[in-house]
């Protein structure tokens, strides 16, 4: 019987060649629960504004493994001990990191799924692999939940100056085109330094620092905050949880086994048993655009209305404005929409609603990032840098938001 080559190559288009390290990580790349991330969009429905933004959250996980593959090296080479178990752990539970998100990356866990985040989800799926590869994952497990003694491992895998921001932030900045989010991974991972088990960056890296702090703010206005993109998620919720409101009262939907199931369903942290996880393995973007194709023609004038705006790029219009929205032209809008088409108020606010968008670059409180010096002294990225925007990034800036309709419906 033949075997299958397992030291394979993928050829990426951030990294060039990205190379499988062992068989054991192989076979978990081949597992259907890790090729289900091919099915997974990264950016959720920012292809509606950036139309090259199509990549999966296959090829962030993969990314990821590839720097944390360098972070070890480097680490390495500056005397920080690191056995072959560690690194096998810290390259599993980067890989796996993500392997929790659902559709379109972040609608599912504020729709249809309450109170069960995708990192919840992620450490679920790690420990079904675990059983299914006797126990192989009881390290990455340790090291992803923060538990591990090792504490800048941890840190490699979760932190502000992580492997999955070193990613995302590149890949994310490649497939939209915006070129301010371009940051230099590899100078920073190479700036990496251990002292007293933290993860520090050194002296000379402290511009390549800088330079991603400001790009991670520009990409979180420009990309992941753009006002299209955050009415498109909105939306996306809406049509769930509309859907999940009529599956309820016994409307019949079309769609598949395992979307319906959600929908019909109370799923929280406590109901999110081991049956849940196998039917959520099955679920990607696939089952919800299926699903919206048909429910853009569903007697329901919430249902079909949202879906059409989605599937048809004709969304809401958005406003955006630094302080909160007045209640009386949120009113105005909504009684406007109810007395054309004789809605009630409950179905008027899937299309009339307000919000707010919050952007922190750095956060100054918690896991800070700190900058080793020649002298041996250790300061706090902000106090470290001669650039004083640098203070206000750690400021977090608030914006308010107001969906309605345009006029013509």
């Amino acid at each position: 019987m033949p075997t299958k080559n397992k030291l394979k190559i993928f050829n990426d288009p951030i990294y060039g060649f990205i190379t499988i390290p062992n068989s054991l990580i192989f076979d978990i790349i081949q597992h259907k629960y890790f090729q289900r991330l091919r099915r997974i969009s990264q950016m959720g429905l920012s292809y509606l504004v950036y139309p090259g933004a199509h990549h999966t959250r296959f090829h962030h996980a993969l990314g990821c493994m590839h720097l944390m593959q360098k972070a070890v090296n480097v680490l390495r080479f500056k005397g920080v001990e690191i056995s072959d178990e560690e690194e096998n752990g810290l390259l599993i539970a980067i890989l796996l990191h993500d392997i929790g998100h659902g559709p379109f990356s972040h609608a599912m866990e504020h729709s249809i799924v309450n109170d069960v985040s995708h990192e919840e989800i992620s450490l679920r799926f790690m420990e079904e692999l675990n059983k299914e590869f006797n126990g192989s994952l009881t390290l990455a497990i340790s090291i992803f939940k923060g538990e591990y003694p090792r504490r800048f491992m941890c840190e490699l895998i979760s932190s502000q100056l992580d492997m999955d921001r070193a990613d995302y932030l590149k890949r994310d900045s490649f497939y939209t085109g915006v070129a301010e989010g371009n940051i230099n991974s590899e100078r920073l991972i190479t700036m990496l330094n251990v002292v007293d088990d933290q993860l520090l960056i050194e002296e000379k890296g402290i511009l390549s620092v800088e330079k991603f702090l400001i790009a991670r703010r520009f990409m979180y206005w420009q990309v992941y905050m753009h006002k299209t993109g955050v009415v498109a998620e909105q939306l996306l919720m809406g049509i769930l949880r509309r859907a999940k409101e009529l599956v309820l009262q016994d409307v019949k939907l079309n769609c598949s086994q395992a979307l319906y199931y959600f929908l019909h369903s109370e799923i929280n942290e406590q109901t999110f048993n081991a049956k849940t996880l196998t039917i959520f393995s099955k679920l990607d973007d696939f089952d919800i655009v299926a699903a919206m194709k048909d429910w853009a023609n569903h007697e329901d004038f919430v249902l079909s209305n949202l879906c059409q705006m989605i599937l048809n790029r004709d969304l809401l219009k958005i406003k955006v404005k630094n302080k909160p929205m007045k209640i009386s032209d949120l009113n105005s809008h909504s009684q406007a929409l109810m007395n054309k088409y004789n809605i009630s108020q409950h179905e008027a606010d899937y299309f009339v609603f307000t919000g707010e968008l919050t952007n922190q670059a750095y956060q100054n409180t918690s896991q800070k990032i700190n900058v080793l010096f020649k002298s041996g002294k250790i300061k706090d990225i902000v106090k470290a840098s001669d650039q004083l925007n640098l203070k206000a990034l750690s400021k977090p800036i608030t914006k308010y938001y107001m969906c309605y309709p345009k006029k013509k419906m």
